[in-house]
């Protein structure tokens, strides 16, 4: 329920502020616009308001959204009313309705991202976790426990600004120059070789392609909660229980005991553990459990975390009213040209269309998201909208990308363009949309099903 209506959520204010911005600058042109609908089908509630010309319709199907305005292509027009029809406009001011849509999602984005960057958002900090042998990473003598401070020249706050810089090269297929503070305080530059990713690699995580991961705290073979009835408890298990060994192996981290776990569904075996100073045997019989095609056993039980550790581990990037700003506009920016890097590769090959989503995706990260709090919500809600708006400027014909190619069109060549051309542009225009749509929901299928 949380997934669904975090998604409905994020889709009406979406397609509220894109119509937002066609039925503003039509307005401000001196169009009268007939309906603005929230979505798309039959209307489930229409409202017209004393003094107005528009309806504003609720409709079935919440994908999308749409604002008519009254124009002599679509029905007659009274000879009144024909100044005030869309078609009988300047083509520079068909042109300034047709963007505003994208660029009010655009302008959503800066303002929710200036707004994070006041409050203040939380993100790991730029420290590097282990270090994989005969990795790019490696290779350019990053260790473990070192701390990013900025990549070719630019200062990196947290995480995720490593990610997206990292990202941004990657495409780019260009080195990194990351400079980076040890735990005692000593700078140093590495050479990280962008290169020789492949579109594999960025199909997943390519950070790990790297050899680059978050440092995280050492988790100890100290058990914590327990689920209520589960094989730990019911065998005698307490929380703060050290595992010293598991069927005979030597146990150190938690993840030690989870692998010997995992590897006996419905197997007995003994846990050596030490309980306030004593050592006790007691044995358990891990309950098989399917997980992605495989049988892996399971107990109940979760580490006792330091939570403390973790918590050093964590940073807030805050900047003040005009910093934060800029930064804004930055974040957008950014996001923006990396998108429309991602696609320019797709179409070329060198990134595979497995990075495609759907609106099952995107219902999934809005749950995630809006379960994570609101500031993650309002991260998801800028990125996605800088994403609409994107997609809505590709010159595609059905979006507002196409019909900006068909007013440049008009304006080289002195007159509108012939109605046999806008019918085969609507054409292919919607057997491209249909083709992109059916790649994002197969791998929208294929993650939710096969992992």
């Amino acid at each position: 329920m949380t997934t669904l209506l975090s998604f409905l959520l994020a889709i009406a204010i979406l397609v509220v502020i894109h119509e937002l911005g066609h039925y503003w600058v039509a307005r401000r042109c001196g169009v009268k616009v007939l309906r603005f609908s929230v979505g798309f089908g039959k209307p489930l509630y229409i409202k017209r308001y004393a003094g107005s010309e528009t309806e504003w319709v609720i409709s079935a199907i919440p994908l999308g959204g749409y604002v008519r305005m009254l124009d002599e292509r679509e029905e007659a027009v009274a000879p009144e009313e024909l100044s005030r029809a869309f078609n009988r406009k300047p083509v520079w001011q068909r042109m300034a309705i047709v963007v505003a849509g994208p660029l009010a999602n655009l302008l959503l984005a800066v303002l929710l991202y200036w707004v994070l960057f006041l409050h203040g958002v939380p993100e790991m900090k730029p420290m590097l976790g282990e270090i994989k042998p005969a990795t790019p990473a490696a290779i350019a003598n990053l260790h473990t426990q070192e701390t990013i401070v900025s990549i070719n020249g630019e200062p990196m706050p947290g995480w995720q600004e490593v990610r997206w810089k990292l990202l941004d090269l990657a495409l780019q297929k260009a080195a990194a120059d990351i400079e980076t503070v040890t735990t005692n305080g000593q700078v140093s530059h590495h050479t990280l070789d962008l290169i020789g990713l492949s579109a594999a690699d960025l199909d997943g995580d390519f950070m790990q392609k790297l050899g680059i991961q978050t440092y995280r705290p050492p988790v100890y073979a100290i058990i914590g909660k327990l689920s209520e009835g589960g094989v730990a408890q019911r065998a005698g298990l307490q929380s703060r229980d050290l595992v010293l060994y598991a069927a005979g192996l030597p146990v150190f981290l938690w993840e030690d005991l989870v692998s010997i776990v995992r590897e006996h569904p419905n197997t007995r075996f003994t846990l050596d553990i030490e309980r306030n100073g004593k050592h006790l045997e007691i044995e358990v019989t891990p309950e098989g459990v399917h997980e992605n095609g495989a049988l892996v056993g399971k107990i109940g039980a979760a580490p006792l975390i330091d939570e403390a550790a973790f918590k050093n581990l964590l940073t807030e990037v805050r900047y003040p009213p005009q910093e934060a700003l800029l930064q804004a506009l930055r974040k957008t920016r950014d996001t923006i040209k990396i998108s429309l890097k991602m696609m320019g590769k797709m179409l070329t090959g060198e990134v595979s269309i497995k990075n495609l989503s759907g609106p099952i995706s995107i219902a999934d990260y809005a749950g995630q998201s809006a379960q994570m709090g609101l500031t993650a919500y309002l991260g998801f809600l800028a990125l996605i909208s800088v994403s609409l708006g994107v997609l809505n400027l590709l010159p595609v014909p059905l979006l507002d990308g196409g019909h900006l190619l068909y007013y440049v069109a008009e304006l080289i060549k002195g007159g509108p363009v012939s109605e046999r051309a806008w019918e085969i542009g609507q054409k292919i225009g919607i057997g491209l949309l249909f083709t992109l749509m059916a790649f994002a929901l197969y791998n929208d299928v294929s993650r939710l099903f096969l992992g």
